[in-house]
């Protein structure tokens, strides 16, 4: 089953991307870079909830 879930900027802690995961294949919090628009920068993004 897919859930939703939120990636915020580490930076500046904004919350910038949606994306669904499957849960049974990545249990653990997704972390990603990708850029951020309030940074100006591509800059490590992870998983809230």
């Amino acid at each position: 089953m897919r859930v939703k879930i939120t990636l915020a900027c580490q930076e500046c802690k904004q919350r910038n991307y949606n994306m669904t995961k499957e849960k049974k294949n990545h249990p653990d919090r997704l972390e990603t870079k990708k850029y951020c628009k309030f940074c100006k920068a591509h800059t490590l993004h992870k998983e809230t909830k």
